[in-house]
C-alpha cells in the first residue's frame, strides 16, 4: 500500500485519484488544514475496480500520528506531499514553516525507518532555485531559495540526500513549475481558501459579480512586461508521481535517488494565459495593472530533460484543455461550498 501525504490537498488529490486508476491501493493522511474531506469523499466514491482509498486524518507534526498509520496498514511506498506552500506567509511566519515542512518530514522519516519503508517520493518546488541565472532552469542550476517556503523544502532535499547515503532511503524529488486544471471526470481541483494561482482567480474573476482580475507587474524584462511561468498540467504532474514510485520500485540497491524538475519546458506570460482563458471561456474579463509582488522573478521555464530520459515521462496535456477543465471545477466548486454554507445555516 502506497501511504500519500496531503493527499486531501490540491496536486496530492490528483496523484491518489491517478494511483487508484491505476491499480494501487492508497492511504491518504492529511490533517485537513488545507485539504478538504469534500475531496476524501469524492475519492472514495470513484468507482476504479474495487481499489482502496483509505483515510487517516493526522498531523505529521504529532509523531503518534505518524505511528498510528504505519501501524495500521503495511506500507512499502511514501508519496510525500504534506507540506505549507504559501510563500507570503511564510515569510511572516517561518516558524510554521520550518515545524511542518522539515520537522513533520523527520517524523515521517523516522516511522519509514523503523518500519522499513525505504522508498519515499518527495513533493518539492521550482522555488528552492531562487532568482534563476539562466533559462530553461536544469536540475543543475544553483539552489539559492529567497524565503522560507524554498529554504524548508530544500532542507528536506539535503535531509533526504544524507539519509540516502546513511540508511539507504530510496527517494525521488520532484521540483514543480506552475501545476494549474482539475481532473478530467471533475470531481476534484484546486480549492485553496486563500488563493493565489493565476489561472483560478481569472477565473473566478469571469464567474463574480464585477470581480476585477488583478495583475501584479508589466514592467518586467520580458517581451509583454508580465512575468512568464512555465504552465503544467496537474494530471501530468500526478502522472509523474505513479511512474517515479514504479521507478524506484524496480530499483534494485539501496539508496536509489534522482532530482527530476516538471515542467512544460515552454513559457507563458500572465498577459498570454490571461488572453487564452478570454477566448477559450469566451469572456471578457475586467482587469488592472496592480504594483509588483516581491520575490516574483520575471522568468521561470524548466528543463525537463531528465524525467523524459529515466522516468520516460513528459508533459502531454494541452494548455486549453486544462483551462477548460479549472473552469468547469471552479463552477462545481461553488455549487460545493453553497450546500456547504447552506448546511451550516440549517
Amino acid at each position: 500500500m502506497i501511504l500519500v501525504t496531503g493527499g486531501a490537498g490540491y496536486i496530492g488529490s490528483h496523484c491518489v485519484l491517478d494511483l487508484i486508476k491505476n491499480g494501487y491501493d492508497v492511504v491518504i493522511f492529511d490533517n485537513l488544514s488545507t485539504g478538504h474531506i469534500e475531496t476524501i469523499q469524492a475519492l472514495k466514491n470513484f468507482e476504479c475496480s474495487g481499489q482502496v482509498a483509505d483515510f487517516i486524518k493526522g498531523d505529521l507534526r504529532n509523531l503518534e500520528d505518524v505511528a498510528h498509520v504505519f501501524k495500521e496498514h503495511r506500507i512499502n511506498a511514501v508519496i510525500h506531499f504534506a507540506a505549507m506552500s504559501l510563500v507570503g506567509e511564510s515569510v511572516e511566519d517561518p516558524q510554521k514553516y520550518y515545524r511542518n515542512n522539515l520537522v513533520g518530514t523527520l517524523n515521517l522519516l523516522d516511522m519509514m525507518l523503523k518500519y522499513d519503508v525505504k522508498n519515499i517520493v518527495f513533493s518539492s518546488t521550482c522555488a528552492v532555485y531562487g532568482e534563476p541565472q539562466y533559462v530553461p532552469i536544469d536540475e543543475m542550476h544553483i539552489r539559492s531559495p529567497i524565503n522560507p517556503y524554498g529554504k524548508s523544502k530544500l532542507a528536506v532535499e539535503n535531509v533526504l540526500e544524507d539519509y540516502s547515503k546513511a540508511y539507504g532511503v530510496n527517494h525521488i524529488i520532484f521540483r514543480y513549475f506552475n501545476a494549474f486544471g482539475a481532473s478530467e471526470e471533475g470531481i476534484i481541483g484546486e480549492w485553496h481558501d486563500i488563493e493565489t494561482h493565476l489561472v483560478p482567480n481569472i477565473i473566478k474573476s469571469t464567474l463574480g459579480t464585477s470581480k476585477t482580475f488583478e495583475i501584479y507587474g508589466n514592467d518586467y524584462s520580458t517581451p509583454d512586461g508580465t512575468c512568464i511561468r512555465d504552465y503544467i498540467n496537474i494530471e501530468d504532474l500526478a502522472r509523474a508521481h505513479r511512474l517515479a514510485y514504479e521507478y524506484l520500485k524496480m530499483s534494485n540497491f539501496a539508496g536509489s535517488s534522482h532530482v527530476f524538475n516538471l515542467g512544460t519546458e515552454h513559457g507563458y506570460s500572465v498577459k498570454d494565459i490571461f488572453h487564452m482563458c478570454e477566448k477559450i471561456l469566451e469572456k471578457k474579463i475586467p482587469f488592472k495593472i496592480c504594483p509588483r509582488r516581491e520575490g516574483d522573478p520575471a522568468k521561470l521555464v524548466a528543463n525537463a530533460n531528465r524525467a523524459k530520459q529515466i522516468l520516460n515521462w513528459e508533459a502531454k496535456e494541452p494548455i486549453d484543455k486544462s483551462i477548460i477543465t479549472a473552469y468547469v471545477w471552479e463552477k462545481q466548486l461553488r455549487k460545493i461550498r453553497n450546500q456547504n454554507s447552506l448546511g451550516e445555516k440549517s
